[in-house]
């Protein structure tokens, strides 16, 4: 009987893996879209909530100009948190693991949780600042972690198309917070801190189940240096029990990684053969975020409002705009191993950058009114690159480059964020 080169085995996706997949990218990722998008809904009943309470104490109204600086400190805490929190995961990653790190992080979100579902009955605007923090820093270490935890678990060939679901179940977050944002299920005045307070369910859930699924084969091998754990948990992933050739792959890897020694970003810099591509990298990242594609989810229904759309139907508008996001990123993950990143990449810039011309043609063009306002309309962005997440994850998913590239693309999204009320 002819015996099968176990090198040239291709990865397939085995229940393990897929689970581990699915559980990680729901417990982490979808957190993260989900919190983006849950104040933009009930925003005038939480603007209402801070001045009742301001007046309770002091007896007094907050200025409406105070009232606008309290609220963009409110939403921008989560960006603000997501850059602490990628600044976070290095240490966190190497002491935790990475599994041990998603688990971890889920105190980032069920004690916010509890605190922003509270916040009402406890008349204090102060718990939703806090909680706004805390599910940021939360989402910075889950947009590193989850897709470092996933390269490190999935064979190569299947990288690409893995490497997307996380960004699958961000758009799907941040479509779920809209439709349950409704003013007919919870954008009402009892509901609102319900609508909060229910990020606590998907950490829930991967604190329950993730516990069962092994750590990064990675991880265990050159950190812990633990090579039976490490072969153990390859046998469950690939679903076979020859993994000398993935086990030595790993270690040549390292030994790579050691022969280059440790590049801080600043040597990246001065070094001329890295040097574009960090430039390349920031522009992708900050592109992405200065286009404002975040900050459209913080103040959705405020920007359609703007725009002219009628208070009744600004909702579902915006329900729409989140299902758009989700179609095409499920479509990312079915092409980008057939396309290619670049082409995505490439694809992706040129759709957002013909619509922000019509978009800048349009505002020229529009005749004024009360009810408009170009400065607020100008940030809302038309698309996004659907692969935003494969552009620094092509490399090692454990290298510099995930973490300095999702650090910036956080300090993007805050000064997208704060800049737009």
């Amino acid at each position: 009987m002819e015996q099968q080169d176990p090198i040239k085995k291709e990865g397939r996706l085995t229940p393990v893996l897929a689970l581990a997949t699915l559980i990680a990218a729901f417990g982490s990722s979808f957190q993260y879209g989900y919190n983006v998008a849950a104040v933009n809904s009930p925003a005038e009943l939480m603007k209402a909530f801070y001045n009742e309470t301001h007046y309770s104490r002091f007896s007094e109204y907050i200025s409406e100009f105070s009232l606008t600086l309290l609220w963009s400190i409110s939403v921008s805490m989560f960006p603000f948190g997501g850059f602490v929190g990628s600044l976070m995961v290095g240490p966190l990653v190497n002491r935790l693991g990475r599994k041990g790190t998603l688990l971890f992080n889920n105190i980032f979100s069920i004690v916010p949780a509890i605190l922003m579902g509270t916040s009402k009955t406890a008349r204090s605007y102060e718990m939703i600042i806090l909680s706004r923090l805390l599910v940021g820093i939360c989402a910075g270490l889950s947009s590193n972690v989850v897709p470092m935890y996933l390269g490190e678990l999935s064979p190569k060939n299947l990288r690409g198309a893995l490497g997307v679901v996380p960004q699958l179940f961000i758009t799907v977050g941040i479509l779920v917070a809209q439709i349950v944002g409704l003013r007919s299920l919870l954008a009402t005045e009892e509901g609102w801190p319900i609508l909060l307070g229910l990020t606590a369910i998907p950490a829930a859930l991967q604190l329950l189940l993730l516990p069962f699924f092994p750590e990064s084969p990675r991880y265990l091998l050159i950190q812990k240096k633990d090579a039976a754990a490490a072969k153990n948990a390859l046998k469950r992933l690939r679903g076979w029990d020859d993994v000398d050739a993935e086990m030595e792959e790993i270690q040549l890897e390292d030994e790579a990684e050691k022969a280059a020694g440790i590049i801080s970003v600043l040597t990246m810099f001065r070094m001329r053969s890295l040097r574009w591509q960090v430039i390349s990298i920031i522009i992708l990242m900050g592109g992405q975020q200065l286009s404002g594609v975040n900050a459209i989810y913080y103040y959705a229904d405020q920007i359609y409002l703007s725009a002219g759309v009628k208070d009744q139907d600004v909702q579902y508008v915006t329900v729409g705009t989140g299902a758009v996001n989700v179609l095409m990123t499920i479509c990312a993950v079915f092409v980008v191993e057939y396309l290619g990143r670049r082409a995505l990449l490439l694809l992706g810039f040129s759709v957002c950058f013909i619509a922000c011309c019509v978009l800048t043609v349009a505002l020229a063009l529009q005749v004024p009114s009360r009810r408009c306002s170009s400065r607020r309309s100008s940030f809302s962005p038309p698309g996004r690159p659907p692969t935003w997440w494969g552009a620094p994850s092509t490399g090692s998913p454990t290298s510099l480059w995930a973490w300095s590239s999702r650090s910036f693309k956080w300090a993007s999204e805050l000064t997208a964020s704060s800049s737009l009320p």
